[in-house]
């Protein structure tokens, strides 16, 4: 258990180094447009709404679409964005009797970059809305006011957002269809559809491949599978996932009556979803969404097809450059001060031992490197078998899971400070070496090789780290080549004494210099701790920054911790000490953040305006993200779901001034208000006349329910007048 803790420590920072290569850069988020008819060009692409025609019948239905015309190269995501990414998304402020539907997604694209793969589109796409007017939906012209979020990437990515709107005009119905031309009605033709009753499908889920068997009823030659997120259920705890690998090939067989897919399935999804929700392409006007019962089992393998018998040049290349590297990386290690003194210490024996016949030296080089082999493929089996069983922190390209990642840098930046020097991961082990090294016997040189692994695997050499990444994200056996690779180049210079100790004068001797090389080692890790945290506050969007503060908490606990083991080394009570401090701050990036549906939308005077014509109650937060008075406000009277549940219970439309950074035009409202700063609280009564209500700074949740009973009252009171 010693040598694979300490071994998983390693591969982890190794897989990390792994997934550093295809990360994408981000650029400033710049907001275009203000509430009107598009286009607007944004970085790499225009967006606009566009729509079949411009009414809508009071009663009836309309299709408009968000459009996005696309540079070259560049794309945007369908709604499973494959292995990075996300999809567009719009947030509504509508007038009253109006209603939309989701964004409805046409066929996707698969597209590869590296080892990763995406769905999306390039070019130009067009996503379908329904629009739905009530009964007695007001007639005249209406402005559908939205804000629209999207990601555009090729090998960088660039996050965008736009205040767009569109005008329509409510008219007594029923119209016409109109005609499906156009950029949206090409869409709207392309949308998929649901599976016809006369055709069928079918997954099994085999030990390594995901089989989806479509029956149309005639031979079908070709189909791209685009599968959605299925809730993945195991131990009680459900959450959307693809079960699927994305980026591997996607093998089809013609059958007599339909077609059959094979996929290659996630090894870190152990558990199965009941059933498989995919989008099946068989040609580009033809695609289907279909739900098929999964079932365990295996599916006879078909007439081999094109896809089936070719293996890319590229996958070659990788896995040999894998081996490379983690056969020069176990060199290495025997650079690293956990290593060196051993090596060196069992050099020397040899030398000592120069009446010794060859024939002996040379065994007892076999049998040491047979000592690091099996410790390796131990090890990898370890590895292998938690692999296989556990998806809770995702090996592979699991940069997607926040668990993941929090994990993955604290285990950096814990490895960092005991590189810096803080405090001894694997020096403590290497006086045992010397003991060892001096035994006599083959016994001695196979424990030797076993002690000389223990003591490599918290020091990661240069070049192993996207070695491991790569074998841990293949297949067992190529797992096992590589690992056997790593420990033929650790064991390679102490073999290569034992067949000429000539070579023993060559060996430099230990000194200060290992210890610089292995501080400045350190410094790469830190800034790799940076950003992971980066990585991980954009996994939570909008909280992103609040969850980098609790990872940055958890960081600091973890240099406590650090400083506890360097202050009490080897004692039982540093260890265990050290050991609640861990558990303790790791317990602050994996805490799990409720899930809130988003009631509050952002402010625009539009937004205000339509807000107080609406005839409801409005509450404006004027906050920002440095403002810790507005963060105690809303943890500890906004958010609570005794305030909350009054704001629905009076209606009240909900809007968040977001003043972070500067904006003139909330500047100009705070103004208007009498007040020049944050945090400001104001309650708009019902009714387009009223006074608003400006809150003190610091608010009590009495002192919000009162403000708002107070306005149902005055409410009730001019409704009473009214009727009389």
């Amino acid at each position: 258990m010693r040598v694979s803790a300490r071994f998983a420590f390693a591969a982890l920072l190794a897989l990390f180094v792994c997934l550093l290569a295809p990360v994408r850069g981000a650029a400033q988020v710049v907001e275009v447009g203000d509430g009107h008819a598009g286009p607007f060009k944004a970085e790499h692409l225009t967006v606009e709404f566009v729509t079949l025609a411009p009414q809508i019948a009071s009663g009836g239905t309309a299709r408009i679409g968000l459009s996005f015309t696309i540079e070259e190269n560049w794309h945007v995501y369908w709604v499973n964005a494959g292995d990075s990414g996300e999809p567009p998304a719009v947030k509504w402020l509508l007038p009253p009797g109006l209603t939309v539907s989701g964004l409805q997604f046409p066929p996707p694209q698969r597209l590869p970059l590296g080892p990763l793969m995406d769905y999306g589109y390039q070019d130009q796409v067009t996503f379908p809305i329904t629009l739905t007017s009530a009964p007695k939906t007001k007639l005249g012209k209406v402005h559908l006011d939205a804000h629209v979020t999207w990601l555009v990437c090729s090998s960088q990515c660039y996050p965008g957002k736009a205040h767009l709107g569109i005008d329509l005009d409510v008219v007594n119905g029923p119209l016409p269809e109109p005609p499906l031309v156009g950029a949206l009605g090409a869409a709207i033709k392309s949308l998929p559809r649901p599976l016809p009753e006369d055709m069928s499908a079918t997954a099994k889920a085999g030990a390594k491949e995901f089989v989806l068997t479509v029956k149309t009823g005639g031979a079908e030659e070709d189909a791209e599978v685009y599968p959605f997120l299925d809730d993945v259920c195991e131990k009680g705890k459900c959450e959307p996932q693809s079960v699927v690998q994305n980026a591997a090939d996607q093998n089809e067989e013609t059958l007599p009556d339909g077609i059959r897919v094979r996929l290659q399935r996630d090894p870190m999804v152990a558990a199965l979803p009941a059933k498989f929700h995919a989008l099946v392409k068989l040609s580009d006007t033809e695609s289907y969404d279909l739900v098929a019962d999964v079932t365990p089992g295996e599916v006879a393998a078909g007439p081999k097809t094109k896809d089936s018998e070719i293996e890319t040049e590229a996958t070659g290349v990788t896995l040999l450059g894998a081996l490379g590297l983690a056969f020069l990386g176990g060199m290495l290690l025997n650079l690293m001060p956990c290593v060196f003194p051993v090596l060196f210490l069992k050099g020397l024996a040899l030398a000592n031992a120069s009446g010794e016949e060859q024939k002996q030296q040379r065994a007892h080089g076999l049998v040491y490197t047979l000592g690091i082999l099996v410790s390796f493929w131990t090890v990898v089996g370890v590895l292998l078998i938690l692999r296989a069983g556990g998806t809770q922190f995702g090996w592979g390209f699991q940069l997607q899971s926040p668990a993941f990642v929090a994990i993955l840098a604290a285990l950096i930046f814990f490895f960092a400070l005991s590189l810096a020097g803080m405090f001894d991961l694997g020096l403590t082990l290497t006086s045992a070496g010397g003991k060892l090294a001096q035994k006599q016997g083959y016994a001695g040189s196979f424990f030797t090789g076993v002690l000389a692994t223990v003591v490599a695997t918290p020091c990661t050499a240069p070049l192993m780290g996207a070695a491991i990444g790569f074998a841990l994200a293949q297949s067992a056996v190529v797992a096992l080549a590589v690992f056997t690779a790593l420990a033929l180049g650790l064991a390679l210079p102490y073999l290569a004494l034992s067949w000429h100790p000539a070579f023993t004068s060559i060996l430099p001797r230990p000194g200060a210099w290992m210890e610089v090389l292995k501080q400045l080692t350190a410094v790469p890790l830190f800034a790799t701790v940076v950003w992971l945290a980066w990585v991980y506050g954009s996994l939570y969007g909008t909280h992103g920054v609040d969850r980098e503060a609790w990872l940055l908490g958890c960081l600091v606990i973890l240099a406590i911790a650090g400083w506890v083991l360097g202050r009490w080394p080897a004692k039982l009570y540093g260890s265990l000490t050290a050991a609640a401090l861990i558990v303790l701050a790791l317990a602050f990036p994996l805490r799990q953040r409720r899930v809130e549906v988003e009631t509050w939308q952002p402010y625009t005077a539009d937004a205000l305006e339509l807000a107080r014509n609406s005839g409801r109650p409005v509450f404006i937060d004027f906050t920002a993200a440095w403002c810790l008075s507005c963060k105690v406000n809303e943890a500890a009277v906004l958010n609570t779901d005794e305030v909350k549940s009054r704001f629905s219970e009076h209606n009240v439309i909900l809007i968040k001034a977001d003043w972070t950074q500067h904006d003139d035009i909330i500047a100009k409202e705070l103004a208007s208000l009498g007040r020049n700063g944050i945090p400001t609280y104001v309650l708009y009564p019902a009714g387009k006349l009223s006074n608003p209500d400006v809150l003190p700074e610091l608010l009590t949740k009495a002192l919000v329910l009162k403000a708002l009973d107070k306005d149902l009252e005055d409410k009730d009171s001019k409704d009473r007048k009214s009727a009389k």
